[in-house]
């Protein structure tokens, strides 16, 4: 039977099923997620976070990924990207790599998912970089370079629509946004544990 997540709001986006989803285009996919809950649920837009998730390496371990080659092992990721949405009874994560509810309570997605870094050798410790919705709707560009090969092939077919433009006009900035290094970039860097004191209890 599958998990019923218990919410006093309701779903800000679409099914999981009914979700625009590109494999590895996980900051786009969120990015379209954003831009749902701006046109439909305007007013909880300021309830909303893109998180980017990643460190200095670059080399992060999640677990409870659909990308995992056996159920219990861990993706390494260079980098990630969820959306939380910071609700009165309790935030919410939305992952369309995951293989938790959609959503799934913030406090479960961390325990999960994320884990402690304890048991982690500190180039695999984990950074959070929290960025508003509404920011990361009008700054964020990728014109998806990063995903071509030195030949020019792509390492994963793109999304079909264009490529995601800042207001400015920007054309690529993803870089800024992956980035962990504190007091720099777009929204806030957080350490795991500034993380979880920050969402894990209910908000007013």
């Amino acid at each position: 039977m599958a998990q019923v997540h218990n919410s006093s709001v309701s779903n800000i986006v679409p099914p999981r099923d009914e979700c625009l989803y590109t494999k590895c285009y996980c900051e786009e996919n969120v990015w379209k997620l954003c831009d749902h809950i701006q046109q439909h649920s305007t007013d909880e837009l300021q309830r909303v976070y893109a998180v980017f998730i990643s460190n200095q390496d670059r080399v992060i371990p999640l677990w409870k990924q659909k990308a995992a080659r056996q159920p219990g092992q861990p993706v390494l990721w260079d980098y990630h990207v969820i959306l939380l949405y910071n609700q009165p009874a309790g935030s919410d994560i939305y992952d369309l790599d995951t293989v938790l509810p959609f959503p799934v309570s913030f406090r479960e997605y961390v325990e999960r998912t994320i884990g402690s870094n304890e048991r982690l050798k500190e180039q695999f410790h984990r950074f959070f970089r929290v960025v508003p919705a509404a920011s990361f709707l009008k700054m964020f560009a990728s014109d998806r370079s990063h995903m071509r090969k030195e030949n020019g092939e792509w390492q994963s077919p793109p999304p079909t629509y264009p490529c995601i433009v800042a207001q400015d006009g920007t054309q690529m900035n993803l870089d800024s946004y992956i980035s962990m290094e504190l007091g720099t970039g777009p929204g806030e860097v957080m350490t795991l544990q500034q993380f979880w004191s920050k969402f894990s209890a209910s908000v007013g």
